[in-house]
């Protein structure tokens, strides 16, 4: 999973063919892949943003999953980094690997998570972007993601990407527990 890093804002000709706008990160972070010593680093990073905003409780099973996401080879994990720094990250699975992707051309956006530290400085549309252009890279035609009825910043963001709700592909993952949709149509 290593290459070049990928701009950290969508390039014009992206956003023009996508029709999407995004807000400008700080100058020197960067959005690249994720290297494999870095995957437990960035399985914490998750595992203490989800708790920060009290969406992940300290006795969920779920931290496990959260925290293992990528290792297993199953996906591209992204990394957004300031000064050597890792301050975000963001996941794309592709079929047949993901909870919800449906088929070929449809590929999974993960765990986006930004270090609450480094919150209010675009990192996390630097991310959603990234994701976006790598799909688009891969000839994804329709990117789907989960995420909390709780998480409104990132439904904000989500949507400010271009991303509209699915209600008809709603996840219970157990009795009382709901998972918002979202998709978005790519153009190649």
């Amino acid at each position: 999973m290593t290459g070049a890093p990928l701009q950290a804002r969508v390039p014009s000709r992206w956003a023009a063919r996508n029709a999407r706008a995004t807000r400008r990160v700080e100058p020197g972070v960067i959005v690249r892949d994720a290297r494999p010593d870095e995957l437990a680093g960035l399985g914490d990073l998750r595992v203490a943003a989800y708790q920060a905003d009290g969406f992940l409780p300290a006795n969920s099973g779920y931290a496990a999953t959260l925290h293992a996401l990528g290792a297993d080879g199953q996906g591209e994990v992204l990394a957004a980094v300031d000064d050597g720094q890792i301050v975000g990250t963001i996941m794309l699975q592709a079929w047949p690997s993901g909870e919800m992707v449906q088929g070929p051309g449809e590929a999974e956006v993960r765990a986006l998570a930004v270090a609450p530290v480094a919150r209010g400085r675009g990192i996390g549309a630097a991310l959603v972007s990234a994701v976006i252009e790598r799909a688009t890279g891969r000839g994804i035609r329709r990117l789907v993601l989960l995420t909390l009825p709780e998480m409104r910043a990132a439904h904000r963001l989500y949507t400010e990407a271009g991303f509209t709700r699915l209600p008809g592909r709603d996840w219970s993952p157990r009795p009382g527990a709901i998972l918002l949709a979202y998709g978005l149509m790519l153009t190649p």
